[in-house]
């Protein structure tokens, strides 16, 4: 047995932040001190690493689980279904509701309970709970769904992901011009054809990488120290995603039966241009294979990174036309991979 996608959808927040947003900002390091380049240095250089010239943000009145609502109602209205036949709303995020102007979480109830009771859903046996895994707890969110499914637990499935990382950054953090906000959703039931999800593979590193990712106090030590805002080390990470990330892809899809001539798109999780680029030669070097072109879009340049939302947001950009040079048609062979937080990694192989 295996499950299909019959929807998707995403939310794009209209705010958009350009680089010139931070050209104000008072970046320090981790001892507080001003940082020696000027801000125009320090976002050129963030462009030329990471690829993002532009973020979003959502608006002062939107939440996260607003945003998941907004993903939600497309990729029901694209798959056609009514939403009393989900059995599963799987909702990842990290963060919760975070209120603009705010710095507390708000996750009681569930987003994912927000989320049904904003689309007016009456059945309770639609069970609705949250997903905390990193940038990876969409997919995490599409694996579960998939045990659910095959398990005969549950027919149909909502998972979405959505972010507002705008609400938890540090702005003397130059980190922080990394982070954005979005939402997308998906919708998996049982597949009546050899489409659909065909092997999948999660881990978590927590020995010695639980702290890559973290929550931290501000490099302004001026600011309250009971405050925490997400922190990371770059470094760390960067070398930790090129060691274990292709090999992870490389196992799933080994685990699928499918060739790496058989692939035709590599929807990675939109962290940082240059690490995703070394990545996916890495995982293509694993094969003695040379890099095809166009195998991995990338909307990072545009959309920045949006954590658990940039796959769901990617792949519905993709399914409905909106980036030249890619698409995926019927019995496309297409692989999924994120890292993040944990350390966690997770991927899986679908036929479309």
């Amino acid at each position: 047995m295996m499950t299909r996608i019959i929807g998707v959808g995403n939310y794009i927040p209209s705010e958009t932040i350009t680089n010139l947003f931070f050209d104000k900002h008072i970046f320090l390091n981790k001892e507080g001190v001003l940082l020696k380049e000027n801000n125009a240095s320090i976002t050129d250089k963030l462009k030329k690493i990471t690829g993002i010239e532009e973020r979003r943000y959502a608006s002062s009145t939107q939440v996260t689980s607003d945003l998941g609502l907004i993903a939600a109602q497309a990729a029901i209205e694209n798959a056609g279904i009514d939403p009393e036949t989900l059995d599963y709303i799987i909702f990842a995020h990290n963060f919760g509701d975070v209120r603009f102007g705010t710095v507390q979480s708000d996750t009681v109830p569930s987003l994912a309970a927000r989320v049904k009771h904003l689309l007016g859903i009456k059945n309770n046996f639609c069970v609705a709970y949250d997903v905390l895994f990193g940038c990876p707890g969409w997919i995490e969110g599409m694996i579960q769904a998939n045990a659910f499914i095959n398990a005969g637990i549950a027919k149909r499935c909502l998972v979405i992901g959505a972010e507002t990382l705008s609400r938890v950054v540090d702005i003397h953090d130059r980190d922080s011009m990394i982070y954005a906000d979005g939402a997308g959703a998906a919708i998996l039931e049982k597949s009546n054809d050899d489409s659909g999800i065909k092997s999948h593979l999660s881990a978590s590193y927590t020995l010695t990488e639980k702290d890559y990712l973290y929550f931290g106090k501000s490099y302004n030590n001026e600011r309250c120290p009971d405050t925490k805002y997400i922190k990371m080390d770059g470094r760390k990470i960067y070398e930790f995603a090129l060691v274990n990330v292709p090999d992870a892809m490389k196992k799933c899809l080994d685990n699928s039966g499918y060739t790496i001539d058989q692939l035709d798109k590599i929807i990675i999780h939109q962290a940082n241009e240059k690490m995703d680029e070394a990545i996916v030669n890495r995982f293509y070097q694993l094969y003695n294979t040379p890099l095809p072109e166009n195998i991995m879009p990338m909307v990072i340049h545009k959309l920045g990174n949006s954590s658990v939302a940039t796959i769901p947001t990617l792949l519905t950009m993709i399914l409905n036309g909106e980036l030249e040079q890619h698409e995926i048609k019927k019995n496309d062979i297409v692989l999924f991979a994120s890292v993040g937080a944990g350390m966690n990694i997770n991927a899986f192989v679908y036929k479309f």
